[in-house]
């Protein structure tokens, strides 16, 4: 239940419904993605406390887990009836770009320059 992916999917769900209108889909959407969210938390911060090279992960999924709760909370205290506050719409969208940048990093790290070192000449051993 570590995955990205599934909050990633609930998170993107839940705009698509308040795009079409259905709002309170939307909101039971946003409401599943947040443990989902904050499984996928756990595990970067467990990573990073590991010792693994994780912190991108760790970092993003903790401000996505945040973003989703801010926007759950404002969209539970919206009044029923009328829109989507757009606050709650930009806390999910930010959740959304959150879970989307390791994805940008795998794709641009060609493109980033690697620091060549000088390898040592090897030495004809007369024997």
């Amino acid at each position: 239940m570590g995955s990205r992916l599934l909050p990633l999917s609930l998170a993107s769900g839940a705009l698509l419904a308040d795009a079409a209108g259905v709002h309170r889909l939307g909101f039971w959407l946003v409401l599943l993605a947040v443990p989902c969210a904050a499984a996928a938390a756990f595990v970067g911060v467990a990573d990073v406390l590991d010792g693994r090279n994780a912190r991108l992960r760790a970092g993003g999924t903790t401000l996505a887990l945040a973003l989703l709760l801010l926007g759950s909370a404002v969209r539970d205290n919206a009044p029923h009836g009328r829109g989507v506050p757009a606050l709650a719409i930009s806390a999910v969208l930010g959740a959304v770009l959150l879970y989307g940048l390791p994805a940008l990093a795998w794709v641009l790290e060609p493109f980033v320059p690697r620091v060549r070192t000088a390898e040592p000449k090897l030495r004809a051993s007369r024997a």
